[in-house]
């Protein structure tokens, strides 16, 4: 098995659809120790492509070793009891979203990781793509004013679920970038409306608006049965607008805004570089770090609750 010996080490557990692209990084990042696959064809496809790492065929046999971290990447039902499972054994975890499927579950894993010094990481990618990084810092520089509304579409024709609708496959991760680019207000309230046209009680497509006690809102919209594929972060801000379209990777600054007595003003745009860089492989190098420098990740186990308060709290007035 080939490491890198200054690096910390981890086991991937599921090698499925996303857990073979957490399985590439982590070993091209020279960090992975083995994966945990119970699928035997998933577990041979792995022994054939990584000759050189381990595969145990449970996660059992994964929690049984000494190597201090797991990356899990199972079905959404199984992650409060495995990354449980997993912090109670003394290891740090990595949990793909959404970190659970209830509030109350998250918040368990959160308190239990900060009560016993454990790294407690979730897959909230798009935090770590160098697009809303880059967003995330100009904000804070104060350049567009106070950010007043965000609003993300996240449309396809996509992978239709049996298990869980649009909203718990999608949005995860723009909820995470609404929070992000706000500055983590807290929630005030929530309305949600959507249409299950595939499938009964199994939404196709998901609007939801959100308002927080700061005075800001949000919209978020998301869809796997639509006929284009739009991918857009929209940031209004007091003094100007900020887009991000996610399929052509640019971000434009939109030098307009509407003062108090309701003038528009509009003095162009602009279209800014942003570094162009894989953000799986900065978000497996960031969890990397943390293990080393125990600094708390930005999706930590917190950040994971309150993405997983508005998801439960937005399919509750769904579903009533």
């Amino acid at each position: 098995m080939v490491t890198n010996s200054t690096q910390a080490q981890v086991i991937v557990v599921g090698a499925g659809n996303w857990g073979k692209n957490l399985v590439r990084n982590f070993h091209a990042l020279g960090a992975l120790a083995g994966v945990a696959e119970a699928h035997p064809g998933l577990r041979e496809a792995i022994a054939t492509t990584y000759p050189d790492i381990i595969t145990y065929s449970d996660f059992a046999a994964a929690l049984a070793t000494d190597v201090p971290a797991l990356v899990l990447a199972t079905p959404a039902p199984s992650h409060y009891e495995l990354a449980m499972a997993a912090l109670q054994a003394g290891k740090d975890v990595f949990v793909e979203k959404p970190m659970t499927l209830r509030t109350e579950e998250a918040r368990q894993l959160a308190e239990y990781a900060d009560k016993h010094g454990r790294i407690l990481m979730v897959g909230h990618l798009l935090l770590y793509q160098p697009a809303i990084a880059w967003m995330r810092n100009y904000l804070a520089s104060g350049q567009a004013g106070k950010v007043l509304h965000v609003a993300t579409r996240r449309l396809k024709l996509g992978k239709v679920r049996t298990e869980e609708n649009v909203w718990w496959s999608f949005a995860p991760h723009d909820v995470s970038v609404v929070l992000d680019l706000l500055g983590n207000p807290k929630l005030q309230s929530i309305q949600a409306q959507g249409h299950a046209i595939l499938q009964p009680s199994i939404e196709d497509y998901v609007q939801v608006d959100l308002r927080f006690g700061s005075g800001q809102s949000a919209q978020i919209n998301c869809s796997w049965y639509w006929p284009l594929t739009e991918r857009s972060t929209v940031v209004i801000a007091e003094a100007q607008m900020l887009v991000y379209d996610e399929v052509a990777q640019t971000v434009t600054i939109h030098h307009k805004y509407i003062d108090q007595d309701l003038k528009h003003y509009d003095q162009g745009s602009e279209i800014v570089e942003v570094a162009a860089s894989e953000p799986l492989k900065i978000e497996c190098q960031h969890f990397l770090d943390c293990l080393q420098t125990r600094q708390t990740p930005r999706s930590d186990g917190w950040n994971g609750v309150a993405v997983v308060e508005i998801l439960e709290e937005a399919q509750k007035y769904l579903h009533g």
